[in-house]
Parts: structure tokens; sequence; C-alpha cells
């Protein structure tokens, strides 16, 4: 088996198309890279948000709880 390139400047270069070909590499990782993160990010949010509606839900039924019993004392 042989490599298919004598050294890293012949790699790099590609043959005399080096940067079109690794301008199409950027162009080509750098959006699946920015999408990633995005994702990451928009995970991140809807989980806080998720997890702030769960809170207030928690927070509503324990007043409704303090209420009632309130009440049920007060009669």
């Amino acid at each position: 088996m042989s490599l298919a390139f004598a050294s890293w400047q012949d790699f790099l270069a590609m043959g005399g198309y080096g940067f079109y070909v690794w301008l199409a590499v950027c162009f080509t990782l750098l959006p699946l890279a920015l999408l990633i993160a995005h994702t990451c990010w928009q995970r991140r949010q809807l989980l806080n948000s998720v997890r702030q509606h769960q809170a207030r839900e928690r927070r509503i039924r324990a007043a409704k709880m303090k209420q009632a019993a309130g009440q049920a004392a007060g009669e």
C-alpha cells in the first residue's frame, strides 16, 4: 500500500487545487459545526424553559393547597 502524497505540502496543495479543496472543506465543516452549536444551545434553552414551567406549576399547586388549608381551618 502506498501513500497518495509524498509530503504534507503535497497533501495541502492537492495537486494545485488545494485552495479550492480546502475552501470547500471549510464551507462544509463550518456550517455543520454551527448547526451542532445551535442545536446544543436550543436544547439548553428548551430544558431551562421546561424547568421554569415545572417550578411555576409547583408554586401554583403549593399556593392552592395552602389556600385550601387556610379555608378549611377558617370554617
